[in-house]
């Protein structure tokens, strides 16, 4: 993933800065994408991460074919015309590595803890911290930490969110099994105030989707669709950062009859899965543009 944003940092310089934002538990590099054009540096910017848990592997791989694709791929060069993008590959690189290296079902980052290793780090954002959908025990997997931004991979995404907080019209960050587009709250069954427009678009995001491959995502706030859970970067980015437009996609995973198998998509399904989902950001693209470009 390094190698590939350094490359493109090389390549297309006139449209491309890779960034370090920040450094893992492990000092690992955290690495941002911003893509742009020349021109008006106040466009509406869509900012997107991914890999804050490390088992959902679809996710970095998602949000490193929507680089190429915006990059890459001259034909979507009217997606980077009007808005700029800010996309963060893998925000949990210590968890990823260690996924593939020691645990496949790892979920959390990999911070020392006195019996368990790890925070969730979409339980760790400061808004509604450590309520119902969040855990005090370190032994959990979606241990909240021991205050709000505890982890510097949290602190870190949410500085950098916060120096863009003024263009950033929509939010999405990349998860994955669940096969849903979800919007605010996490914490509660109670709708955001402008729950309406979020699930309308998101309606449309999901009949971009099924046009291509029939995939079926649901839609609906997460806490309705879902589950209950606090503290997470969603919530956050719309009750703080006062960004209207924040969604979870979780993408499709594998219908196995295990916890390991949902995440396991099979290799010969995950082109499918990323060109369904980029038809999809297309439209919340459209929306992004016509209400905020000028």
């Amino acid at each position: 993933m390094q190698d590939y944003l350094r490359k493109l940092n090389r390549t297309y310089p006139k449209i491309v800065c890779v960034k370090n934002f920040g450094l893992s538990v492990e000092n690992r590099n955290l690495t941002s994408i911003k893509i742009q054009t020349i021109g008006n540096y106040k466009k509406p910017l869509i900012f997107m991460d991914a890999g804050m848990h490390a088992r959902e592997w679809l996710g970095p791989a998602q949000a490193l074919y929507i680089i190429n694709q915006l990059v890459e791929d001259p034909k979507n060069s009217k997606l980077i015309k009007k808005v700029d993008w800010l996309i963060v590959p893998l925000v949990n690189p210590d968890g990823y590595e260690y996924s593939h290296t020691v645990d496949r079902l790892w979920r959390k980052n990999r911070a020392k803890g006195r019996i368990c290793d790890g925070v969730d780090l979409n339980r760790n954002f400061n808004y509604q911290w450590s309520q119902p959908g969040a855990s005090s025990s370190e032994c959990s997997n979606y241990f909240a930490g021991v205050r709000p931004f505890s982890e510097p991979e949290s602190l870190a995404l949410s500085k950098l969110i916060t120096e863009n907080a003024n263009r950033i019209k929509m939010y999405i960050s990349l998860h994955a099994a669940a096969k849903s587009i979800l919007y605010p709250w996490g914490y509660t069954t109670d709708l955001p105030t402008n729950g309406k427009e979020l699930h309308k678009l998101a309606e449309r995001f999901s009949e971009a989707v099924f046009r291509v491959n029939s995939t079926q995502y649901k839609v609906g706030s997460a806490a309705n669709v879902l589950y209950i859970g606090s503290g997470t970067s969603r919530d956050w980015v719309y009750g703080y950062g006062n960004v209207s437009l924040s969604y979870t996609i979780e993408l499709k995973g594998f219908d196995g009859l295990t916890l390991e198998s949902r995440f396991q998509i099979p290799k010969e399904n995950i082109s499918n899965a990323l060109t369904e989902t980029f038809e999809g950001l297309k439209t919340l693209h459209v929306y992004v543009e016509r209400r905020y470009s000028f």
